[in-house]
């Protein structure tokens, strides 16, 4: 998998002072690492010796025996393709340190001591040149973004295991990788330490960005494998500027063909539906107020109208103000079912507000006639006619009534361009533009779910039933003929390509990769790779009309609003339009 490196926290069991027993351990846990294709493995502070040796580190024998101990290591894992991370005490210029070796291929890459060393030097074991310091770093030369102390940042450590211990453990690694934009292979000394005075855990942490990836639980098994995203990372990194380091460069084969960490389906998730309702809401107050307009808004009987009017409701609250005076709009024509209609008016009576009803077919009949299009071919004209007259009602009833039209359209429409321009692609105040299509399916359905309001529950569970729909076509048998997803593909799909195309900057071959990877079993490659090429194509062939969307608010980390988010220009060339997979 393109981008990948799989990395190890591992905790051996050790004899104290034994440094003969330690190496076999440290050796077994080396080759075990290889035959899962781990390319990175780390192990606890001073594991070599023990780190509870105490006075015994002045001992000039202990300190041969590690020496020794590390270079049979060093030896016996020549053939394996890990870099590998091993504690131990070295003595240099008639100091003792705490120092990590790092080596791979049969090679000490460079000592770094845990104590800061202002300066790099150079340390001879054996008549081998070693270097020596703590501003070290160490680049793959095959993946140059796996940079072992900046992308990726091990802590050997031997601490010991208090009552909550674990529990802060975890917080503070996670926080100093989200700190840092890096990831944190964190390992602790476990088994085999003396209890004379402690007891330690081997409790081992791999986390990537403020986000825990694996561990192993105190007291278990000293193993945690996962795999680190170094695209994300450097994507995260980008306009970050670091201390320059001293660069050691390494070579392994560092291709990582499957994934045992979790790749999520649904990568918005998870997510808090009350933050997300008051970032919408409370953007919309302060432009409720600031204008000191009403809201005007349509209702379609479709989710994104939906959240919409949950939104302004809560704007009003804010405020203070009665719902009652929100004034919602259901605008029936040609392609409108009754099921759409009874559920626009029963969302607006159950909520506590009015609805009014403007049959609009009529008028769009007449501007059919005045632009001369015949009636009867229903192409993309008959269709964005009576989108375009919607708004028109809206813009115009808002004028008559002071008020400021409220936009319902989400991020994964605005991604597509799933919106006809001028028509409900404009509003005065766009509350959803930052949520996605499944976002906004999952705040309704936790609406539902904590309403108090039976009516209002059940109309929104027949919402969330009914299927996605423009409704511009007329139903057949009463029925919805126009499916959204029919026409661009799986909603879910698509907020998956935009989470790791605007989040993390990835191409379409890694995206595709991943999709696999979290879609298994569900779509096929070739549904997969068809979506995404259509998600592409329409990306770039409808940026003019992210290039004059209406205000609305950021919600997640991305954004395409022109102004503070997505900025492009609207005829640039696909740059994944030869993608295959």
């Amino acid at each position: 998998m393109t981008g990948f490196v799989r990395v190890a926290a591992a905790t051996p069991k050790i004899r104290v002072a034994d440094c003969a027993y330690n190496a076999e351990q440290i050796i077994a846990l080396i080759k075990k690492a290889e035959s899962e294709a781990v390319r990175l493995i780390c192990m606890p502070e001073l594991c070599v010796t023990g780190a509870t040796c105490g006075d015994l580190f002045s001992q000039m024998t202990l300190l041969e025996n590690a020496k020794n101990a590390l270079f049979e290591i060093v030896e016996k894992t020549k053939d394996c393709r890990v870099l590998s991370v091993v504690g131990l005490p070295i003595e240099f210029r008639g100091k003792f340190y705490n120092a990590a070796a790092v080596f791979c291929g049969g090679k000490i890459l460079g000592f770094v001591p845990k104590k800061s060393f202002c300066e790099n030097d150079i340390i001879y074991l054996n008549d081998e040149r070693i270097p020596f310091g703590s501003n070290i770093v160490f680049q793959c030369s095959e993946l140059k973004n796996f940079i072992l102390g900046e992308t990726v940042v091990v802590n050997p450590s031997a601490l010991c295991e208090t009552v909550g211990s674990g529990e802060k453990r975890r917080s503070l690694i996670a926080v100093e990788s989200a700190q840092n934009v890096c990831a944190i292979v964190s390992v602790n000394a476990g088994y085999g330490e003396s209890t004379t005075d402690a007891v330690y855990s081997g409790h081992n942490l791999i986390c990537e960005n403020g986000a825990v990836l694996m561990e192993s639980p105190p007291f278990g098994d000293g193993w945690a494998v996962s795999e680190i995203d170094l695209h994300a990372l450097v994507h995260a990194r980008r306009n970050i500027v670091f201390e320059k380091n001293f660069v050691i460069p390494f070579s392994l084969n560092m291709q990582c063909e499957n994934l045992t960490r979790n790749i999520s389906p649904s990568p918005f998730m998870p997510c808090d539906c009350e933050e997300i309702l008051n970032i919408q809401a409370h953007g919309l107050a302060k432009r409720l107020e600031h204008t000191g307009a009403n809201a005007v808004l349509g209702i379609s009987g479709g989710l994104d109208s939906t959240l919409a009017l949950l939104v302004t409701i809560r704007a009003y609250e804010i405020l203070s103000r009665e719902k009652s005076e929100i004034i919602a709009v259901t605008m029936p024509c040609f392609g409108t079912t009754e099921r759409t209609k009874s559920n626009a008016h029963k969302l607006c009576e159950t909520s506590g507000i009015g609805c009014r009803e403007i049959y609009i077919a009529e008028t769009v009949k007449q501007h059919l006639r005045d632009i001369k299009h015949d009636e009867s071919l229903r192409d993309i004209t008959y269709e964005n006619a009576q989108a375009r007259i919607r708004t028109l009602v809206l813009m115009d009833l808002a004028n008559k009534e002071n008020g400021i039209v409220i936009g319902s359209g989400n991020l994964s429409e605005l991604s597509l361009g799933f919106a006809t321009y001028n028509g409900d692609h404009m509003s005065m105040y766009g509350v959803n533009a930052g949520v996605p299509k499944t976002i906004v399916r999952y705040i309704v359905e936790q609406s539902a779910k904590n309403s108090a309001n039976e009516s209002l529950k059940i109309v929104l569970c027949d919402i969330l039933a009914t299927p996605v729909s423009p409704e511009l076509l007329p139903p057949k048998d009463g029925e919805i003929v126009q499916q959204t997803e029919d026409i661009v593909g799986p909603y879910e799909l698509h907020d998956f390509f935009i989470y790791h195309f605007l989040c993390h900057g990835r191409d379409a071959s890694q995206i595709f990769q991943l999709a696999c990877v979290a879609f298994e079993g569900k779509y096929s490659s070739d549904e997969i790779q068809n979506t995404l090429k259509l998600f592409y194509r329409r990306f770039f062939s409808q940026q003019f009309k992210r290039s004059c969307m209406p205000d609305s608010p950021q919600v997640f980390s991305i954004s395409l609003s022109p102004r503070n988010g997505w900025q492009m220009p609207s005829d640039a060339e696909n740059i994944e339009k030869g993608f295959s997979k």
